[in-house]
């Protein structure tokens, strides 16, 4: 299996010296939009705009599972993380939902209970080491790039996240706004969905280590956003690497 989403990242690129810096974009980078359903207010930061989308809400209950794997798998990596206990519970209620679809038996472990509809059980388990090995690697360059998150930052989703009285599509909303914001630090030869897709994972890790409490609720805004924006790029990039 390939190692590309290590070896293609150039570290050096990516530092913390526009911490607290503004919004320009780097030479020959393309701002990028984010996309949701409909333009909803997000505070002063109401000009990020929706970005356009390969995929709107064609998420297939596969692809579903594959997101959540995806992002359940990159917060399992951290084992520094705040909300282990809250993983933990987390994983369970996975495991549950997946048994009931497949009529399976639980034990706890999410992991274990990964099936793809209409394939062998062999080619079941190879696909979820796929995705997890995918989520690991991801980890492990988000590692390097989380001194360009800054804690206001977080702090600020964690406060919207808390607001009740904000929809689902208004905190999707406000993690647009905050990717808007960071994907201007990446190279710009990075690619843009490696980019959107390692950041947003990166900050639901940083949003639910900064108030434990949250994870379910960022956990699900970050598994619809990610079907809404990146669901081809994340088919491809399953598919490509099982290939």
């Amino acid at each position: 299996m390939r190692n590309w989403l290590v070896c293609s990242y150039p570290l050096p690129s990516v530092s913390c010296r526009r911490e607290r810096g503004g919004n320009e974009s780097p030479p020959g980078h393309t701002q990028s939009r984010l996309r949701t359903r409909n333009p909803v207010s997000c505070g002063a930061h109401d000009t990020a705009g929706a970005m356009d989308s390969k995929v709107s809400n064609g998420a297939s209950p596969q692809d579903e599972r594959t997101t959540s794997l995806l992002v359940f798998g990159f917060l399992q990596s951290y084992p520094h993380s705040r909300c282990h206990q809250e993983l933990e519970v987390l994983g369970h209620e996975l495991a549950v939902r997946v048994a009931h679809d497949d009529e399976l038996q639980t034990d706890g472990n999410w992991c274990s209970h990964f099936r793809v509809e209409g394939a062998a059980e062999t080619d079941s388990q190879t696909q979820e080491e796929v995705v997890r090995d995918i989520a690991r690697q991801l980890a492990q360059v988000g590692d390097r790039m989380e001194c360009s998150i800054r804690p206001g930052l977080v702090a600020g989703l964690a406060a919207q996240f808390r607001n009740t009285s904000l929809s689902e599509e208004e905190r999707r909303r406000c993690l647009a706004v905050a990717l808007e914001q960071l994907v201007q630090l990446c190279p710009a030869d990075m690619d843009r969905e490696k980019a959107l897709l390692l950041l947003t994972m990166l900050v639901a890790k940083k949003v639910a280590d900064h108030s434990p409490a949250l994870l379910q609720d960022v956990f699900h805004t970050t598994v619809t956003f990610i079907n809404q924006n990146l669901l081809a790029y994340v088919r491809d990039l399953v598919q490509n690497e099982m290939d």
